[in-house]
């Protein structure tokens, strides 16, 4: 089994991810308010190259929505 295509990462545009995130934040009760913008990073050592910053968030959402933000960061990458 090839161990790279297991782990990769689906390629997205920010639009995409936006709408993946806000459709997963939508479905938490605790953080459909949560205001967020999905930026564009430079590439680190594990991949990354985008993120999000959460604004307006409650503190009882804080945790949940980023955990729902770090699963969907592991499932897709920018798309060049």
């Amino acid at each position: 089994m090839d161990f790279e295509m297991l782990f990769a990462k689906t390629p997205a545009t920010l639009d995409e991810l936006a709408a993946r995130v806000a459709h997963a934040l939508e479905r938490h009760p605790l953080c459909r308010r949560v205001q967020f913008d999905v930026v564009s990073t430079p590439r680190t050592k594990r991949g990354a190259n985008w993120t999000v910053n959460l604004r307006s968030i409650e503190p009882r959402a804080l945790f949940e929505a980023s955990d729902i933000v770090a699963d969907i960061q592991d499932a897709y990458e920018l798309a060049a």
